[in-house]
């Protein structure tokens, strides 16, 4: 292999080592653990007064995005399954920035759950600003044949369903000026083999943004995707086979995934008022890997 050098973040690069964790994955137990801003964001109020929901914000790019808008001066929303330990850790990140913090658990793949987490936000803050739509079910498998036809609908239901029942339920609140922000994937555009189900997900989503860019933003709310390159997540170590974990990353152009706190700022620029124009937008964070 070429010898790359890393960008001057210091981020670490493969070999990680083999390594494989129970689903969804904890980032405690990850080697390197992930980076999601905890020790390296810094904010500058650029979302200061404004209120956000962050769905699978317990961990990975959700977790990366909360403490992120927290440090930018918004009031975060954690929506999650089940892992109450992660969010709770992240809603202390996010008060520890000065920000208050809600905890919605709960399966938004369930139209009655995610309309209830939109007016649990409603409640507690009284406005709402920014949607992020981050959830998302993954599994890998090496032949359509051995994806189970519930896994199939458990990709759909969580990455594509609940991100319109929680657009929808959301829709009704956000002002002109508001944000929808999508995180869909490179693989919308480089689908991967063995990500079938996953990659047909994304590319509906980067689909569904192009079109509420055009129905929201008529009402001045702004939707953009953001696309994702290989990033060190607890998803990783989850769901791919050991020595896939252990070379993770070396594929893109820097030679290594990148970290979750490398994301938050496309998020931020999004949100804030310095992203006034961006709707419609599909943006790659990709490491250099952009597929045309």
């Amino acid at each position: 292999m070429t010898d790359r050098a890393a960008p001057p973040t210091g981020y670490p690069r493969p070999p990680f080592g083999p390594q494989q964790l129970p689903y969804p994955g904890d980032g405690r137990a990850m080697l390197p653990p992930p980076d999601h801003g905890e020790e390296t964001y810094v904010g500058n109020g650029r979302l200061r007064g404004k209120v956000a929901i962050v769905t699978g914000g317990d961990s990975g790019i959700g977790r990366a995005v909360a403490i992120a808008f927290a440090r930018e001066g918004a009031d975060v929303a954690i929506a999650y399954l089940d892992e109450h330990e992660e969010a709770e850790i992240v809603a202390g990140w996010v008060r520890k920035a000065g920000s208050r913090a809600l905890l919605l658990p709960g399966d938004i793949s369930d139209a009655d759950q995610a309309r209830a987490h939109v007016a649990r936000t409603i409640e507690m803050f009284g406005k709402l600003d920014i949607l992020v739509n981050n959830a998302a079910f993954q599994k890998l498998a090496d032949d359509i044949t051995e994806i189970e036809d519930a896994e199939w609908r458990r990709h759909f239901e969580v990455n594509v369903y609940g991100l319109f029942y929680m657009t929808k339920a959301a829709a009704a609140h956000l002002r002109p000026g508001s944000s929808i922000i999508n995180t869909a994937s490179i693989n919308a555009k480089m689908p991967v083999d063995v990500q079938l189900a996953y990659s047909a997900t994304k590319a509906a989503i980067t689909n569904i943004t192009a079109n509420l860019a055009q129905s929201l933003g008529r009402k001045g709310v702004r939707v953009a995707a953001v696309l994702p390159g290989p990033i060190w997540t607890p998803v990783i170590p989850a769901t791919m086979k050991p020595e896939q974990v252990d070379r993770f990353g070396t594929e893109a152009p820097f030679g290594r995934p990148g970290q979750p706190a490398e994301l938050a700022g496309t998020y931020v620029l999004i949100a804030s008022a310095e992203g006034s124009y961006m709707n419609g937008a599909h943006i790659a964070v990709a490491g250099g890997m952009v597929a045309i």
